[in-house]
Protein backbone atom coordinates (compact mmCIF):
# COMPACT_ATOMS: atom_id res chain seq x y z
CA UNK A 1 0.00 0.00 0.00
CA UNK A 2 1.26 3.59 -0.97
CA UNK A 3 2.65 4.93 2.08
CA UNK A 4 0.87 8.55 1.14
CA UNK A 5 -1.85 9.92 -0.44
CA UNK A 6 -0.88 10.29 -4.32
CA UNK A 7 1.54 7.90 -4.46
CA UNK A 8 0.05 6.27 -7.21
CA UNK A 9 -1.40 7.85 -10.10
CA UNK A 10 -4.62 9.06 -9.77
CA UNK A 11 -7.77 6.81 -11.24
CA UNK A 12 -11.57 7.26 -11.41
CA UNK A 13 -13.68 4.77 -8.76
CA UNK A 14 -17.01 3.81 -8.14
CA UNK A 15 -17.73 2.80 -4.84
CA UNK A 16 -21.35 1.55 -4.62
CA UNK A 17 -23.69 1.96 -1.45
CA UNK A 18 -21.24 4.57 -0.39
CA UNK A 19 -24.23 6.84 1.86
CA UNK A 20 -22.82 4.58 5.25
CA UNK A 21 -20.68 1.91 6.43
CA UNK A 22 -18.08 -0.18 5.02
CA UNK A 23 -18.77 1.64 1.41
CA UNK A 24 -18.32 5.38 2.71
CA UNK A 25 -15.34 3.96 4.29
CA UNK A 26 -14.21 2.64 1.03
CA UNK A 27 -14.96 5.49 -0.61
CA UNK A 28 -12.95 8.19 1.90
CA UNK A 29 -9.59 5.79 1.97
CA UNK A 30 -9.99 5.75 -1.67
CA UNK A 31 -10.22 9.71 -1.93
CA UNK A 32 -6.91 9.43 0.50
CA UNK A 33 -5.34 8.89 -2.46
CA UNK A 34 -6.02 11.80 -4.60
CA UNK A 35 -8.71 9.93 -6.60
CA UNK A 36 -11.64 10.89 -8.18
CA UNK A 37 -14.65 8.85 -6.11
CA UNK A 38 -17.91 8.47 -7.72
CA UNK A 39 -20.25 7.75 -5.20
CA UNK A 40 -23.64 5.66 -6.25
CA UNK A 41 -26.40 5.26 -3.40
CA UNK A 42 -30.10 5.43 -3.23
CA UNK A 43 -30.13 8.00 -0.60
CA UNK A 44 -28.83 10.77 -1.68
CA UNK A 45 -28.70 12.94 1.09
CA UNK A 46 -26.05 10.50 2.91
CA UNK A 47 -24.16 10.83 -0.60
CA UNK A 48 -23.84 14.46 0.26
CA UNK A 49 -21.90 13.50 3.82
CA UNK A 50 -19.74 10.92 2.21
CA UNK A 51 -18.69 13.72 -0.58
CA UNK A 52 -17.65 15.87 2.23
CA UNK A 53 -15.34 13.23 3.95
CA UNK A 54 -13.77 12.16 0.94
CA UNK A 55 -13.28 16.18 -0.19
CA UNK A 56 -11.26 16.68 3.47
CA UNK A 57 -9.37 13.48 2.67
CA UNK A 58 -7.96 14.58 -0.68
CA UNK A 59 -10.23 13.54 -3.35
CA UNK A 60 -12.86 14.64 -5.62
CA UNK A 61 -16.24 13.29 -5.34
CA UNK A 62 -19.07 13.20 -7.24
CA UNK A 63 -22.17 12.13 -6.43
CA UNK A 64 -25.57 11.13 -8.06
CA UNK A 65 -28.17 8.88 -7.19
CA UNK A 66 -28.11 4.86 -7.92
CA UNK A 67 -29.99 2.00 -7.73
CA UNK A 68 -28.01 -1.07 -8.29
CA UNK A 69 -31.73 -3.89 -8.96
CA UNK A 70 -32.26 -0.94 -11.99
CA UNK A 71 -30.73 -1.36 -15.21
CA UNK A 72 -31.80 2.47 -16.02
CA UNK A 73 -30.42 3.98 -12.86
CA UNK A 74 -27.36 2.30 -13.87
CA UNK A 75 -26.96 3.53 -17.57
CA UNK A 76 -27.72 6.88 -16.26
CA UNK A 77 -25.03 6.65 -12.90
CA UNK A 78 -22.01 5.62 -15.69
CA UNK A 79 -23.09 8.08 -18.22
CA UNK A 80 -23.03 10.66 -15.24
CA UNK A 81 -19.38 9.72 -14.64
CA UNK A 82 -18.20 9.58 -17.31
CA UNK A 83 -19.19 12.71 -18.48
CA UNK A 84 -17.71 14.20 -15.48
CA UNK A 85 -14.71 12.13 -14.94
CA UNK A 86 -13.69 10.33 -17.74
CA UNK A 87 -13.68 6.08 -17.94
CA UNK A 88 -14.30 4.23 -14.69
CA UNK A 89 -10.98 2.78 -14.07
CA UNK A 90 -12.23 0.97 -10.32
CA UNK A 91 -15.54 -0.25 -9.69
CA UNK A 92 -15.51 -1.59 -5.78
CA UNK A 93 -19.19 -3.55 -5.58
CA UNK A 94 -20.28 -2.64 -2.45
CA UNK A 95 -24.20 -2.32 -2.20
CA UNK A 96 -25.93 -5.29 -0.35
CA UNK A 97 -28.66 -6.02 1.62
CA UNK A 98 -30.06 -8.77 3.89
CA UNK A 99 -33.06 -9.96 5.74
CA UNK A 100 -32.61 -12.89 8.01
CA UNK A 101 -35.62 -15.87 7.85
CA UNK A 102 -36.35 -19.04 6.96
CA UNK A 103 -36.66 -20.19 3.57
CA UNK A 104 -40.11 -20.75 3.53
CA UNK A 105 -41.35 -17.99 6.00
CA UNK A 106 -39.21 -14.62 3.90
CA UNK A 107 -41.44 -13.65 0.67
CA UNK A 108 -40.63 -13.93 -3.11
CA UNK A 109 -40.14 -10.16 -2.62
CA UNK A 110 -37.69 -10.64 0.07
CA UNK A 111 -35.89 -13.35 -1.80
CA UNK A 112 -35.70 -11.23 -5.02
CA UNK A 113 -34.63 -7.98 -3.70
CA UNK A 114 -31.90 -9.87 -2.05
CA UNK A 115 -30.53 -11.35 -5.30
CA UNK A 116 -31.25 -8.07 -7.47
CA UNK A 117 -29.02 -5.99 -4.98
CA UNK A 118 -26.35 -8.31 -4.10
CA UNK A 119 -26.04 -10.19 -7.20
CA UNK A 120 -27.97 -9.44 -10.23
CA UNK A 121 -26.80 -5.66 -9.58
CA UNK A 122 -22.79 -6.17 -9.60
CA UNK A 123 -23.41 -8.07 -12.74
CA UNK A 124 -24.63 -5.38 -14.74
CA UNK A 125 -22.77 -2.73 -13.19
CA UNK A 126 -19.77 -4.62 -14.16
CA UNK A 127 -20.59 -5.40 -17.68
CA UNK A 128 -20.81 -2.34 -18.38
CA UNK A 129 -17.42 -0.82 -16.65
CA UNK A 130 -15.72 -4.06 -18.20
CA UNK A 131 -17.38 -3.36 -21.30
CA UNK A 132 -15.39 0.44 -21.39
CA UNK A 133 -12.40 -0.72 -19.81
CA UNK A 134 -12.18 -3.18 -22.76
CA UNK A 135 -12.67 -1.01 -25.39
CA UNK A 136 -10.70 1.43 -24.04
CA UNK A 137 -8.40 -0.54 -23.77
CA UNK A 138 -7.07 0.72 -20.01
CA UNK A 139 -6.02 -0.92 -16.87
CA UNK A 140 -8.94 -1.70 -14.36
CA UNK A 141 -10.03 -3.18 -10.98
CA UNK A 142 -13.16 -4.38 -10.37
CA UNK A 143 -13.76 -5.47 -6.59
CA UNK A 144 -16.47 -7.51 -4.97
CA UNK A 145 -17.25 -7.31 -1.21
CA UNK A 146 -18.36 -10.51 -0.74
CA UNK A 147 -19.08 -12.17 2.73
CA UNK A 148 -17.18 -15.06 5.09
CA UNK A 149 -20.58 -16.34 4.85
CA UNK A 150 -19.68 -17.48 1.44
CA UNK A 151 -17.95 -20.28 3.30
CA UNK A 152 -19.50 -20.78 6.51
CA UNK A 153 -22.85 -21.23 5.51
CA UNK A 154 -25.76 -19.67 8.18
CA UNK A 155 -29.12 -21.07 8.64
CA UNK A 156 -31.80 -18.20 8.39
CA UNK A 157 -28.99 -16.38 5.89
CA UNK A 158 -29.81 -18.92 2.89
CA UNK A 159 -30.42 -16.17 0.08
CA UNK A 160 -27.86 -13.85 1.44
CA UNK A 161 -25.39 -16.93 1.73
CA UNK A 162 -26.18 -17.71 -2.04
CA UNK A 163 -25.86 -14.36 -3.46
CA UNK A 164 -22.72 -14.06 -1.62
CA UNK A 165 -21.22 -17.27 -2.97
CA UNK A 166 -22.90 -16.62 -6.21
CA UNK A 167 -20.93 -12.94 -6.75
CA UNK A 168 -17.50 -14.78 -5.79
CA UNK A 169 -18.30 -17.47 -8.59
CA UNK A 170 -18.98 -14.36 -10.77
CA UNK A 171 -15.64 -12.65 -9.70
CA UNK A 172 -13.56 -15.82 -10.25
CA UNK A 173 -14.94 -16.37 -13.44
CA UNK A 174 -14.47 -12.94 -14.86
CA UNK A 175 -11.05 -12.93 -13.61
CA UNK A 176 -10.58 -15.92 -16.24
CA UNK A 177 -12.23 -14.48 -18.80
CA UNK A 178 -10.49 -10.63 -18.01
CA UNK A 179 -6.36 -12.86 -17.99
CA UNK A 180 -4.10 -10.92 -20.34
CA UNK A 181 -6.24 -7.72 -21.09
CA UNK A 182 -5.29 -5.01 -17.59
CA UNK A 183 -8.31 -5.96 -15.91
CA UNK A 184 -8.50 -7.85 -12.38
CA UNK A 185 -11.00 -8.85 -10.55
CA UNK A 186 -11.35 -9.18 -6.90
CA UNK A 187 -12.62 -10.38 -3.87
CA UNK A 188 -12.96 -9.18 -0.15
CA UNK A 189 -14.53 -11.09 1.96
CA UNK A 190 -15.83 -9.69 5.33
CA UNK A 191 -16.12 -11.13 8.59
CA UNK A 192 -18.21 -9.18 11.38
CA UNK A 193 -18.04 -5.69 10.87
CA UNK A 194 -19.76 -3.16 13.32
CA UNK A 195 -22.36 -1.00 10.66
CA UNK A 196 -25.55 0.01 10.34
CA UNK A 197 -26.19 -3.29 7.89
CA UNK A 198 -28.82 -4.78 10.29
CA UNK A 199 -30.60 -1.42 11.65
CA UNK A 200 -33.83 -2.76 9.35
CA UNK A 201 -34.06 -6.32 11.19
CA UNK A 202 -35.96 -7.47 14.15
CA UNK A 203 -33.19 -8.14 16.28
CA UNK A 204 -35.67 -10.88 18.36
CA UNK A 205 -34.88 -13.22 15.70
CA UNK A 206 -30.72 -13.21 16.77
CA UNK A 207 -32.37 -15.23 20.28
CA UNK A 208 -33.24 -18.08 18.04
CA UNK A 209 -30.27 -17.62 15.43
CA UNK A 210 -26.97 -16.77 17.70
CA UNK A 211 -27.45 -20.42 19.60
CA UNK A 212 -27.99 -22.61 16.45
CA UNK A 213 -24.86 -20.71 14.76
CA UNK A 214 -23.11 -21.81 18.11
CA UNK A 215 -24.15 -25.43 17.87
CA UNK A 216 -22.85 -25.48 14.36
CA UNK A 217 -19.62 -24.01 15.34
CA UNK A 218 -19.85 -20.78 12.97
CA UNK A 219 -20.40 -18.34 15.41
CA UNK A 220 -16.69 -18.46 17.51
CA UNK A 221 -16.50 -14.96 19.39
CA UNK A 222 -18.80 -11.84 18.99
CA UNK A 223 -15.58 -9.50 18.61
CA UNK A 224 -16.40 -7.63 14.90
CA UNK A 225 -14.16 -5.07 13.04
CA UNK A 226 -14.61 -1.04 11.96
CA UNK A 227 -15.66 -0.93 8.53
CA UNK A 228 -12.28 1.09 8.09
CA UNK A 229 -10.62 -1.90 8.65
CA UNK A 230 -12.48 -3.41 5.31
CA UNK A 231 -11.77 -0.26 3.31
CA UNK A 232 -7.92 -1.18 4.12
CA UNK A 233 -7.79 -4.31 2.64
CA UNK A 234 -10.12 -2.47 -0.43
CA UNK A 235 -7.03 -0.48 -0.53
CA UNK A 236 -4.28 -2.75 -0.89
CA UNK A 237 -5.96 -4.87 -3.08
CA UNK A 238 -6.47 -1.67 -5.88
CA UNK A 239 -2.74 0.07 -5.83
CA UNK A 240 -1.39 -3.49 -5.41
CA UNK A 241 1.53 -3.07 -8.56
CA UNK A 242 0.20 -3.92 -12.06
CA UNK A 243 2.51 -7.08 -12.22
CA UNK A 244 0.87 -8.44 -9.34
CA UNK A 245 -3.25 -9.61 -8.92
CA UNK A 246 -4.55 -10.34 -5.33
CA UNK A 247 -7.39 -12.74 -6.37
CA UNK A 248 -9.58 -13.02 -2.70
CA UNK A 249 -8.48 -11.58 0.75
CA UNK A 250 -10.40 -12.11 3.71
CA UNK A 251 -10.67 -10.15 6.90
CA UNK A 252 -12.10 -11.00 9.81
CA UNK A 253 -11.78 -10.01 13.80
CA UNK A 254 -9.18 -11.04 16.07
CA UNK A 255 -11.03 -13.49 18.82
CA UNK A 256 -10.67 -11.82 22.15
CA UNK A 257 -7.77 -12.59 24.54
CA UNK A 258 -7.79 -15.51 26.77
CA UNK A 259 -8.42 -14.68 30.52
CA UNK A 260 -5.36 -14.87 32.29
Amino acid sequence: MPDEPGAVPPRVAVVTGASAGIGRAIAVALGGLGWTIALGARRVAQLDETAKLVADAGGTPIVHGLDVTETASIDVFCAHVRAQAGVIQVLVNNAGTALPGAVHEMSDEDHRRIVETNLLGPMWLTRRVVAQLRAERLLGDIVFISSDTAINKRPGMATYVSSKAGIEAFAQTLALESEGVGVRSSVVRVGPTLTGFADEWDLTIFDELMPRWQRFGIQRHFNTMQPEDVARAVVTVVTAPPHMWIPIVEVQPVPPLDAV
